[in-house]
């Protein structure tokens, strides 16, 4: 399987992409959260990482919450699913950086810098102040204002090469040098909020739709890469624990060593085996947990000592919510989408004529019942209509039984449209008079 963040990627069988990409099953058993929103009991299906954000979290310590957004069109509820995440954990004391990809938006699209501000405010960054994202701890800045981003992204470029870009992404000869910046310039907006002039190294989380694992991939690559230490577990079930680079003298390796074991008898570890003829540590006995327990713990280690200590970036991927038109929701076909600035007349048009999971006629969806796993009408209700559990299974459990026919039910679903719409639009209306709230220009 190819992931292409920019072409039309729809993803149905979901287990098979974690397989392929590594991304672990998102868990509400194994990763509780205090009131989780409908996002996380229906929509979020995997993760890298999220321990060290659920551990910060649950335990009150500080983390960062980043995420971007493309200005190349108008949102839509397919977009909204990010920014509900991003709003759960600002609730949950995140600290929350949003960037506007106008470099990307440029070498990805050719979409000139001033249309995509225009975009980014009008169809973007008013919605979310509109959805509820709050102006404490929060900013939203441009890539191409943001000094610290190109920087970084420009250091950090030296430990990829073109063969890697290409194996992510699929470029080809014919790639514009423009398009194949834009994701050092991402690497650069996911790592920088960790530079001590902002949030400093910290639990870092990415909500993204799995059209987005390249850039993450990317990142995590490149984050582990530019590390003094690589923690793993070895063969026989041990903790390794070795200096990297061979920029170190004997005398560097020496000093980074007993760092280390400092601080992992900080953790508690009190059998240590030191080998600086190997730069190594090996701790007896361990779990894969603990292996990014103690990365973490050595991150202010390679702080002080001149290295950025970067925490890999953590990430949730929530489904893809199927187009109106049964194809993917995409913001350059709009019947397929309800976007956030269509009428609510409009809207609730668009639900009427949308492509659902029934039978061919009423008789026949009364005696064999619909199929709600096969309707988009039903993805609605699933991931944006439906607060309560119990009114999505009732209308599941009518669908199926035959009960409740696709009219009744686009009804019922256009009017929660309509009177979202209505509420939202004037709610961004009055978002305007706060926007410089938000607005960071550097």
């Amino acid at each position: 399987m190819r992931i292409d963040p920019w072409g039309t990627t729809q993803v149905t069988d979901y287990e098979r992409l974690r397989e392929e990409f590594g991304i672990a099953a998102f868990d509400l058993e194994r990763f509780p959260l205090p009131q989780p929103s409908k996002i996380f009991r229906r929509g979020v299906f995997g993760h890298r990482d999220f321990h060290l954000i659920h551990d910060a979290m649950t335990g009150g310590r500080p983390f960062s919450i980043l995420t971007g957004l493309m200005p190349s069109g108008k949102m839509h509820f397919g977009h909204k699913m990010v920014i509900d995440q991003v709003l759960y954990f600002q609730n949950q004391g995140a600290r929350v950086h949003i960037s506007v990809a106008d470099i990307e938006s440029w070498g990805a699209r050719g979409i000139p810098f001033a249309e995509t501000r225009r975009l980014a405010i009008e169809e973007y960054i008013l919605s979310y102040i509109a959805l509820g994202l709050r102006a404490e701890r929060c900013e939203v800045y441009f890539q191409s204002k943001r000094k610290a981003v190109t920087d970084i992204a420009f250091t950090l470029s030296r430990k990829v090469n073109m063969t890697e870009m290409k194996s992510i992404y699929g470029f080809e000869d014919s790639t514009n040098m423009a398009h194949i910046l834009s994701p050092l310039v991402q690497v650069g907006d996911i790592l920088h909020v960790q530079l001590p002039e902002y949030d400093g190294p910290c639990p870092t989380l990415v909500p993204v739709g799995v059209d987005q694992d390249p850039h993450l991939r990317l990142t995590r690559g490149i984050a582990s890469a530019f590390r003094f230490y690589n923690v793993t577990l070895t063969d026989q079930g041990h903790i390794g624990i070795f200096v990297k680079g061979g920029q170190f003298s004997e005398k560097d390796v020496q000093r980074l060593l007993d760092k280390a074991e400092s601080t992992v008898l900080g953790l508690g570890y009190s059998e240590i085996r030191k080998l600086p003829r190997y730069r190594a540590l090996y701790l007896p006995g361990g779990t894969a947990r603990a292996v990014p327990e103690i990365q973490a713990a050595l991150s202010p280690v390679e702080l002080k000592e001149g290295g950025h200590g970067f925490y890999p970036p953590s990430s949730t991927y929530h489904r893809f919510i199927t187009g109106l038109t049964g194809s993917k929701m995409s913001s350059s076909e709009p019947d397929s989408a309800v976007f956030l600035s269509d009428s609510p007349k409009d809207g609730a048009e668009k639900i009427m004529r949308a492509k659902t999971g029934g039978g061919i006629s009423a008789e026949e969806q009364r005696e064999k019942g619909g199929e709600p796993w096969n309707c988009s009408v039903y993805e609605m209700y699933l991931h944006h209509l439906s607060e309560k559990d119990s009114h999505l299974e009732r209308v599941y459990e009518e669908c199926v039984r035959g009960g409740r026919l696709c009219g009744q039910c686009k009804k019922e679903a256009a009017g929660l449209i309509k009177e979202f719409l209505m509420d939202f639009q004037e709610k961004k209306e009055q978002a305007r008079e706060r926007i410089d709230d938000y607005l960071v220009e550097n």
